[in-house]
């Protein structure tokens, strides 16, 4: 099927795609969350669930695998890399919690609020969920693994952060030749507009295709008609 997207139309096998969720997760959509209490604006946090909510439920109407990514730490954060891993001096979540004793073990860690999928999105048996603890999905996980036993080749990306995670696993899943599609409008950027913008821009020049959602949902609500027609 062919995906009028940017920079340019892509040819889409839906037969060979998924979509992936990416940290859609109270530490970054919610108030009282990670980056709500680190003073970033999420104030489309709300627009962005409502988006990815329906192109959720889109996915699964048409029977698009949907792959979940949630960002979680062991209590002990023994998984977070430790003083000798820049990301423990680099994540936001592990920094905030350095910074303010009140907050560890609170932020980012497993079977805590803070790291829980929101509400609106919460997984259905069937969904593939996948902690990590590293910006990309594909980074001490077995995300590989399991999209290429699925047959997956093409990959829709919405969530929060799009100049974070969302960009990290997009030029990860590029460099090891998936199809990376953004969708540009399922996406929230830590920091000002512009870094959303930024990704769009490198997303489109150098690793992949973006289209609105309102895109895909269309695509397959044609797909799902065709596959039930069969």
């Amino acid at each position: 099927m062919k995906l009028i997207a940017k920079p340019s139309a892509v040819d889409v096998d839906l037969a060979h795609a998924a979509l992936v969720v990416v940290d859609m997760q109270n530490a970054f959509a919610s108030k009282g969350g990670m980056l709500d209490i680190a003073g970033l604006d999420i104030s489309d946090a709300a627009r962005v669930v409502r988006v990815v909510v329906d192109v959720v439920a889109a996915a699964r109407a048409a029977a698009l695998p949907v792959v979940y990514l949630q960002m979680a730490y062991k209590p002990d954060l023994s998984n977070s890399g430790g003083p000798e891993s820049p990301n423990w001096h680099k994540e936001l979540g592990l920094r905030v919690m350095s910074e303010r004793m009140e907050l560890r073990g609170k932020l980012l860690v497993e079977g805590t609020w803070d790291s829980a999928i929101v509400d609106e999105l919460t997984p259905h048996a069937g969904d593939l969920v996948i902690t990590k603890t590293r910006y990309s999905g594909f980074a001490r996980t077995n995300l590989d693994q399991e999209l290429r036993a699925r047959g997956i080749q093409y990959l829709f990306f919405s969530g929060i952060t799009t100049n974070v995670c969302v960009e990290t696993t997009l030029r990860h899943a590029f460099v090891l030749d998936y199809w990376p599609i953004l969708l540009r409008d399922a996406a929230m950027p830590a920091g000002p507009p512009a870094m959303h913008d930024a990704t769009v821009f490198n997303v489109e020049s150098f690793f992949g295709w973006t289209i609105e959602a309102e895109e895909l949902v269309r695509m397959l609500a044609a797909h799902a008609g065709v596959v039930d027609h069969v």
